[in-house]
């Protein structure tokens, strides 16, 4: 407490003594220390030095890097587009002179066909076998039996409402695959080619490692084509049943398999 002549803020006067708030001080205490830390922060040397946020770019660099990214993604599009439809279109001098980077864009992930608009029914039944090969440490070589990998597929689809697409189609289109890039002398003469085969191989050594197991180094596949007969016609003049065409045989080579846990 002390005598005060003026009447200072905080205290009260009472009777010509002023009291003083004892918190006074450190309410203005942390009033500036507010401020301060509002307005920056001191070093030692009394310099105040401005508090700075994250920094963000400049607007114009966002603008042109939005810029960029959507003429990229339409070029790209574009280039797909071409590449797709000089695929799927009748061949000409342009696909035939673009038909390796044709191909090298296109295969595998966006082969595309006309079948769903025009399809072609099969007209051969396929039986696709496959059997191993393993040589044993003092020198025998043994040869399984053929495990008949269409019969795994067919059993699958068979009086299954929501068949899987695994079950209906991998087997059957890796081997049209196989015929369009090797045609009848088995010899691989692109890199897709190669492809296919080591799919073909890698199907046919995963079905026998998962229903049979065993240890193999190579496998051999054996395809069986059964003609489709043509519907019968009718009677009348000049009618005749078409020869049956005959069951067709195809043994394919040896391959080397990678390890699956055999």
């Amino acid at each position: 407490m002390r005598e005060a002549r003026n009447e200072r803020p905080g205290g009260t006067v009472l009777g010509g003594i002023e009291t003083v708030d004892v918190d006074e001080p450190d309410r203005i205490g942390a009033e500036a220390t507010g401020q301060a830390g509002q307005a920056g922060r001191t070093d030692r040397g009394g310099t105040t030095l401005a508090r700075q946020g994250p920094s963000k770019p400049p607007p114009l660099l966002l603008k042109a890097g939005t810029s960029v990214a959507v003429a990229l993604c339409l070029a790209t599009s574009l280039v797909h587009v071409l590449l797709v439809f000089l695929h799927v279109a009748p061949p000409n001098p342009l696909s035939r002179q673009y038909s390796r980077q044709v191909n090298a864009w296109v295969f595998p992930l966006f082969e595309q066909n006309w079948r769903l608009f025009a399809p072609d029914p099969e007209s051969v039944n396929r039986q696709i076998s496959a059997r191993t090969m393993h040589t044993a440490p003092d020198g025998r070589v043994h040869v399984s039996g053929w495990f008949d990998l269409s019969g795994v597929d067919n059993s699958a689809v068979r009086h299954d409402v929501f068949p899987s697409h695994t079950a209906q189609n991998m087997l059957r289109r890796a081997w049209s695959s196989y015929l369009e890039t090797h045609g009848g002398d088995d010899r691989p003469r692109s890199e897709r080619a190669l492809m296919m085969q080591k799919y073909l191989t890698d199907i046919a050594a995963d079905r026998i490692t998962d229903h049979r197991g065993g240890t193999f180094e190579s496998v051999q596949l054996r395809v069986i084509t059964v003609p489709i007969a043509a519907p019968a016609e009718g009677p009348g003049p000049g009618s005749a049943a078409a020869a049956p065409k005959p069951v067709e045989t195809r043994y394919l080579p040896w391959w080397k398999v990678t390890s699956h846990g055999n």
